[in-house]
Formats: structure tokens, sequence, C-alpha cells
């Protein structure tokens, strides 16, 4: 009997679907299965797609496209419709795809089959409808899923959690060069894969080196097609395998392995399940290997471009962070560094190039590089910032205007520490002022002299500025990511990071290391909550600008009081502040000092008539003097009880004689407002100069007697402070 009799007998028809004309030959048996006159036909593609159930047509699609990725069969049930779109019957298709060029080829049979009935099998085919929502409802969870997993291990761990619709897993595998990941496995069970060679007669083996899926729906299967490694894989207990290719742009980066403790036949509708599966197992492992690469480029540079700090400074201690923006390489402009000076001192820098891209980054560490040249060269703080601002200007000059962009700029803050007294010599460059966290707590910006930011003047001048930090003192320096991170502008940027500073404690068993690290921790948690992970420290997720910070803090009088200390004893404060002849706007510097030295004083008129004293002493000594005022103001004493005293000095001799100035004079009457608001004041010789200083009292009721300068001496003439 010939084919075409045999096929005749069976009611089986043939078919030749060429994708690339759009073409359909039909057989006289396939053209009336599918509801046209019983004789061989040749028609359009759209011809035959509205004899099929829309569901079924686009269902076959994804059928062919699995064949052709796999090189195996094509099979499915489609649902054959009249004009009216009511079903006539329901038909086997099984074809084998073959790639030509422009499309495929499909060339195979249809069959008439019985309908399925609800509660059988065939309630998971296509055909109903049912197993494909579920199964498109698992797609659509696994890819949300496999999209949102960051890592590695976490796509591993994805993988292991799908519950696919009908069948599951209950050991997978990843395969690359080695054994990647598993699940369902013990510990050591991977160990016979790891080295085995890619010419090994092992089916992930075969995938990796094909690119085409392998499935064993028995152990028979498996024993006969890979008898050489079938003891491996024996004691595993599977009844049914598959692997699969991983492939990602057009490449296969590995394989996976899914065993199953139950036989699975694999059929075409599972088959698409798990290849649908694999590729997005694949792109979620390449995203996966890209952002882990980019995450140990980004470490690597961090750990080369931000200096380990040295926390064990005699009679010091220092901590930093360095919390990069969100984006990128996480590698910005923000950096610090701790520079050994030949004087035997330390020097610490904090700067922000700007902008937060890797040419940023790389002009980050160019200057940082050329700091410490210029500061190991032994040069002072304002020579180092002078030199560095000459060489961001000639890097301006030669690369960025030869690339046709913007010029770049960059902020810095550099402070030359002495360990044995305390001493900081301060040069800034367009960034934001030193904070001190006092004995008692009490944390104070200290405006300094500075000049403008590197890189824009190569012959500007950068004023040095002496602080001394107190024992039991902190001062902070940071970029302006810590402050003005999350909507704030520099002053509200610095009442959140205030009430952190002032707030921090050190506990009962805490190192001054310890207690300085956790301060760092705090400070970047206040800006951006619970941190992640870290390089030097914290490094979080929400970030928005580059971070970068120094905490420095001298050993000394502990601020550890607790609860009840707290409200009635603190411990002494002090400020030192420094007012140059040629910066007369430094005097309202000077007025907000005080202001922040008696923040928690009690009585508002003291610390107005406090504000006021400063200012009229300060601006006497930079008129009638032809020296600096150095401002000295110290509290003492007991909640309550405290004493405030000011102390300026000056380079004169000349001592202060009170006058009677009339209603319109513009002077004179400095002494007559000490007098009046003062509770105790006075005038000391001092070497070549003079100290003027007064006292005031938290307790009015223990105001002393006031106390006059020598009556002798030139009169006083003291204007009054500009507002």
């Amino acid at each position: 009997m010939r084919t075409k009799d045999l096929l005749a007998v069976l009611a089986t028809g043939l078919w030749r679907w060429d994708n690339a004309s759009g073409r359909v030959t039909l057989d006289a048996e396939a053209a009336r299965l599918l509801g046209l006159p019983a004789e061989p036909v040749e028609v359009t593609e759209a011809a035959v797609r509205s004899r099929f159930h829309p569901v079924d047509f686009a269902e076959i699609n994804g059928v062919v496209q699995l064949a052709v990725s796999e090189g195996t069969l094509a099979e499915a049930r489609l649902r054959i419709v009249d004009e009216r779109g009511e079903v006539l019957r329901t038909v086997r298709s099984r074809s084998r795809p073959q790639i030509v060029d422009g499309g495929f080829e499909l060339v195979g049979t249809l069959q008439e089959v019985p309908e399925p009935q609800p509660g059988t099998s065939a309630a998971r085919t296509p055909v109903t409808g049912d197993w494909r929502r579920s199964r498109e409802a698992f797609l659509l969870d696994a890819g949300r899923a496999l999209a949102e997993a960051r890592s590695t291990a976490e796509v591993l761990r994805v993988a292991a959690g799908l519950s696919m619709p009908g069948f599951m897993p209950d050991a997978l595998a990843v395969f690359g060069i080695s054994v990647i990941g598993h699940h369902g496995q013990l510990p050591d069970d991977e160990l016979p894969f790891s080295e085995m060679m890619l010419e090994t007669d092992y089916p992930a083996a075969e995938v990796v080196r094909t690119g085409r899926a392998i499935y064993l729906p028995t152990p028979q299967d498996y024993q006969r097609r890979y008898p050489t490694t079938w003891p491996l894989a024996a004691h595993f207990d599977h009844r049914s395998w598959a692997y699969l290719p991983l492939v990602n742009a057009g490449r296969t980066i590995g394989a996976w392995k899914a065993g199953f403790a139950q036989p699975v036949a694999f059929t075409p509708d599972e088959r698409s399940v798990l290849t649908t599966v694999a590729r997005m197992l694949a792109q979620a492992l390449a995203r996966a290997g890209v952002q882990e690469s980019q995450h140990e480029l980004a470490v690597g540079l961090q750990r080369s471009m931000m200096p380990t700090v040295q926390p064990d400074i005699p009679g010091m201690a220092v901590a930093a962070r360095y919390v990069p923006t969100g984006g990128g390489l996480e590698v910005g402009g923000d950096w610090y560094d701790m520079i050994p000076l030949p004087s035997g001192r330390i020097a610490l820098v904090i700067g922000d190039v700007q902008g937060h891209d890797v040419r940023a980054a790389g002009l980050m560490g160019q200057l940082r590089i050329a700091l410490r040249a210029y500061a190991s060269e032994g040069h002072h703080p304002d020579a180092v910032l002078s030199r560095a601002s000459r060489f961001l200007a000639g890097i301006n000059e030669t690369e960025f205007r030869g690339h046709g962009e913007d010029q770049r700029f960059a902020t810095c803050l550099y402070v030359e520490v002495d360990p044995a007294t305390g001493l900081l010599d301060v040069a800034r460059a367009g960034h934001p002022d030193p904070a001190i966290r006092m004995a008692d707590g009490t944390v104070m910006l200290r405006p300094t002299s500075g000049g403008l930011p590197l890189g824009i003047d190569p012959d500007g001048d950068y004023p040095t500025t002496r602080i001394v930090l107190e024992p039991g003192e902190t001062m902070l320096v940071c970029t302006d990511g810590l402050i003005e991170t999350g909507g704030h502008d520099l002053e509200t940027g610095w009442g959140r990071l205030r009430d952190v500073f002032e707030a921090h404690r050190a506990g009962t068993d805490e190192g001054v290391v310890e207690s300085l690290e956790r301060l760092a921790d705090g400070l970047v948690q206040a800006v951006h909550g619970p941190s992640s992970h870290h390089t030097t420290g914290p490094l979080v997720d929400r970030r928005e600008d580059d971070i970068a910070l120094l905490l420095l803090s001298r050993e000394g009088a502990s601020c550890g009081l607790d609860a009840g200390d707290r409200l009635t004893q603190r411990p002494g404060r002090r400020t030192v502040f420094s007012v140059a002849q040629a910066e007369p706007e430094r005097i309202a510097a000077a007025r907000r000092q005080m202001r922040d030295v008696l923040h928690d004083w009690r009585d508002p008129d003291q610390v107005d008539s406090a504000v006021l004293l400063v200012s009229e002493i300060v601006t006497n000594v930079l008129m009638h003097t032809d020296g600096d005022a150095l401002l000295v103001a110290e509290v003492s004493g007991e909640r309550g009880t405290r004493r405030l005293r000011v102390d300026v000095a000056d380079g004169s001799d000349e001592l202060p004689h009170r006058r009677r100035p009339g209603e319109l004079a513009s002077s004179g009457r400095g002494l007559v407002l000490l007098e009046l608001l003062a509770g105790a004041w006075g005038v000391d010789p001092r070497g070549d100069g003079k100290s003027t200083w007064f006292e005031l009292y938290e307790d009015a009721g223990t105001l002393a007697e006031p106390s006059g300068p020598a009556s002798s001496g030139p009169e006083e003439s003291v204007t009054e402070p500009a507002a």
C-alpha cells in the first residue's frame, strides 16, 4: 500500500508550511481537516490561520520556535473553526521544522483526535487553556523574581524556589566552566562534576557544546544515551532529567539541569515552560555577573583610591567613611586622605571633584596623588592648596579644553594636625567648614578662612586658620553630600547632623576608636537610613550624592554622662576664635559662635548681652589697634549656676578709658555696656598686648561686683558694631 493511501486510511493529512514565502501546501486529507474542499491545494498563511482557533495559532508559533531551537518535533493540539468561529474538530499536528533563509519550513502531519474531556490529562493541553493560564501566571511571576535578583546566589535561590505548573523539579544545578550552584543535593554532591571536561559524555557538557536541550524522561533513557556518566547520576534517585542551554545574546554561557523525582513526559508545553525559564535564568545570571563584576571593580577602585586611615595616632583617633553615589561604577569625585608629614605631624584631607562620572573619579585620583606629593614635601597648608589649584588648572587647560568639555573644579579642606598639642592649621578651598563637638556634647561650626575651589584661579590664595582641638573634643569634616542630601540646604543639613553628633555617647566598655566608628555609622545612617554594606564604612542603598567624611577625636575628658547627669552637670566647654584685621566680616561669625556656645543657657537675655559685648570688644580691636583679635570663650560649672568667661586679646598695650559720649555720638559706649551687662569685667596686660574680659553668671543672684580697668591711659573709643 502506498504511503498516501495508508495516510488516507488513518485519516491523516500532510502539510507543508513555508514561513519565508507565507505559503501553505495541503494534501486532500489535510485540506478536509481544515474545512476546505478535499483536494490538494496551496493557500496563503492567512487562509490557514483563519481556520485555526486564535489562541491555538498563537500557541503553535511558540511550539515551532521551541522545536526550531531544540531541533525536535513540534507537536500541538489545534482547534479547527468554521467561518462563524465555531469549533469543527480538534487535530493534532506533528511536524519537524527546518531553518531556511529568512524563516523556517514546517513539514508534518495533521490527524483528527477526540475532544478532551474535563478531568482527563488532556485538560492540561493548550486546547482547554487551563494549563496555559497557570503557565502564563507562573512565567510572569518567575520573570519578575529573576529580574529583581541582584547576585548569582540570589538568582539561584529564586530558581530553586520556582513552583512550575503541574510539575516541579526537586533538584537544580547550573553549570558553567564548573558547577556554579545547585539546589536539592548535599553540599559535596557537586564534586564529581566540578572538574568535568567539556568533552565528557555528560548531558550538561553536550548541551554547552551544542547549544541544544536534552530531555531524558526515564532512567533507561539516561543510561542508554550516557552510559559513562550514568553511575554519577544514578545515586540521586531521579526519574527524569532536563538539561537546557543558558543562552544570552546568542552565546551559550552554561547549562541548567532540572531533576525530577516523578516521571515527566516532557510534552511540548512542559518543554516550552522549561525553555522559557532557562532563557530568563540565563539573562538573570548574565545580568548578575555584570553587576558583580562592576561591584568588584568598584570595590577595587575604592580600595586603591581611599586609603585606610591610621586609627592609633598617639593621643588621637580617626574614623573615615566613603559612600559613593548609587549609579554607574559607584566611584565618584569625593575622597579623603591621611598623610604623614616630614615634621612628624599628620595631614587630613577631604575633597570633592565636580561631577559623579568616571572622569570625576579619575580626576580625583590625580588630585589626591598631587596633594599627597605636595604635603610630603613639607609645604604648609596654604602652599599645598595653592600648588594643587595650579595643578588642576593645568589639567583643565590641557585635557578638558582639548576634548571640548567643561572645566572641572574641586573643593578641598586641608588640616595639618599636631597630635601632641591638638593644634590644627586649616586651609579651605570652597569646602564646608569643619564642625567641633566639645567635651560636653555641644557641636559648633568653626568658621575658617578660605579661597576659591581648586582649579578656578591658578594664582588663588588660601589663608590658614588655626584651631585648637581640646581634650575630649571631636572634629568632623565632610563633603556636601552628607549635608545636603534629602532636600536639605546647608543650614538644615547641619541641623540634622548636629542632632546625631550631640546625641552620640560612648558606651561604658567602648574604646575611643570604637566609639568614633559608631559615630561615623550614625552620621551616614542619619542621611540615608540603615546601611547594607560598606567599603570603609556603610554603603547605603538610597544614595543621591557621594559622601566622604573624616572624624578626628582628641583623647581626654569623657562626655559619657548618664541621662540624669546631663540634666544637672556638663563638662566645661571652650572655644577659640580669631578675627584678622583684613576680615571684619568675621565679626558676624564671632557672634554666631557665641550663640552656639550658649545654645543651652538658661536666660536668653544674657545670651543677647554676651553677643553684644563680644561684638563691641572685637570691633574695638579692629578699629583702634593694628593687630588681630583672639577670642577665647569658656563655660564652666554646673548646669544652672554656670559661668561664662570671654577673653579678647590684642597686640596693643593701650588700656581703654571710660568716656561720656553725647546723644549723637557713634562711639564711646563700650565700657558703659560692659558695666551694665557684665557680671564682672576687666582689662589685663598680657606680654606686648592686653586682654579685655568679661563674665556672665547663669544664676543671676550670684553676680559678682563689677570691676573696672585701670583709670590711667588714653580714652577708649569704641564704635558701634555693624549690624
